[in-house]
């Protein structure tokens, strides 16, 4: 009797080690399809809203809107008096510039101013002596006592006064006018806030150069960012194919980014009327940046603590009936 050859049990037994191993591989490859709570909870649409929400990202602001304050004269900054998280009032002093050389032009500019008045005085003395003099020989009676020519002199003599007194004016003027631009040059050293408001950033320190006006290539920073904060403004996005859909008047669910737990209620404050071209606020890689939005500006309501100046938030808007 002849024996099976060994590739009868050889194959069979490769191919079945081959599926096993197949199977091992396909099983410990397949993914984790198990419910795990979620690290940050995703925004929900509100339960309230019964007609649709319409959704929409935006970014926290100040109700001024945020105020960039920068340098009206370019110069070294010696001190700066506040600090972010400050109130300041209208009018108090953010931040100094160097003012020497302004304080030394004012001083130029005084002493001009008083010695152009002191030409005036002049000038008024010497014409109220030339109108004296010609109101002696014309005040005389007998007119062959006085030379005609002597008229005519005091005549010219005190027009002459009267008009040196018209210069000396004008330079006075001048040199007030200076004096005048010199003390605004000096006073623009110190900047000041334009109205109330919280100081949202410090961006400059003392020792450092203040550009006047934006830095060449547009690289300049504002030296501080200043805003109201009481109460904070949201600007929400509304995607141009959701207008229709949303009502723009009623109060929106508001909550901050990675805390949809934390939802308020926001007041509409106004609608802007122009339609712009969408910014990428919630970073994703499918978001769609070819399309245009409707921006709405909602007040959020007294206390609402967890709410910051650029914070991004998720609104749910309602929709309408």
């Amino acid at each position: 009797m002849t024996r099976p050859p060994v590739s009868r049990f050889i194959l069979p037994a490769l191919a079945a080690s081959g599926l096993a191993i197949a199977v091992w591989l396909v099983a410990s490859g397949e993914p984790d399809r198990s419910l795990t709570t979620p690290a940050i909870t995703p925004p929900t649409v509100p339960a309230g809203q019964r007609d649709g929400s319409v959704a929409g990202a935006g970014l926290v602001e100040p109700s001024s809107e945020a105020i960039e304050i920068g340098a009206q004269r370019a110069g070294l900054v010696t001190a700066v008096m506040v600090r972010p998280g400050d109130r300041v009032a209208a009018g108090q002093l953010l931040v100094r510039i160097d003012d020497r050389d302004a304080r030394a032009a004012l001083a130029v500019a005084e002493a001009s101013a008083t010695l152009a008045a002191r030409e005036v005085a002049t000038a008024e003395v010497n014409l109220r002596a030339a109108e004296a003099q010609l109101a002696l020989l014309t005040g005389i009676e007998d007119p062959r006592a006085v030379a005609e020519q002597q008229v005519i002199d005091r005549r010219a003599e005190r027009d002459r006064s009267a008009t040196a007194l018209a210069v000396a004016r004008a330079r006075a003027a001048q040199a007030q006018a200076q004096a005048a631009s010199a003390r605004t040059d000096l006073a623009l050293r110190d900047i000041r806030a334009p109205r109330a408001g919280e100081i949202l950033q410090v961006r400059t320190r003392p020792g450092q150069y203040a550009t006047a006006g934006p830095a060449p290539g547009g690289s300049g920073e504002p030296l501080m960012t200043l805003g109201e904060t009481r109460p904070l403004h949201v600007r929400i996005d509304i995607d141009e194919n959701e207008i229709a859909r949303a009502d723009l008047g009623a109060p929106a669910a508001i909550s901050p980014r990675g805390a949809a737990q934390r939802r308020v209620t926001a007041r509409w404050v106004r609608t802007e009327p122009l339609v712009i071209p969408k910014r990428s606020l919630t970073n994703q890689g499918n978001e769609r940046v070819d399309v245009r939005v409707l921006q709405v500006v909602y007040a959020l309501p007294a206390g609402a603590g967890d709410f910051f100046f650029g914070q991004q938030v998720d609104a749910f808007v309602p929709a309408r009936r």
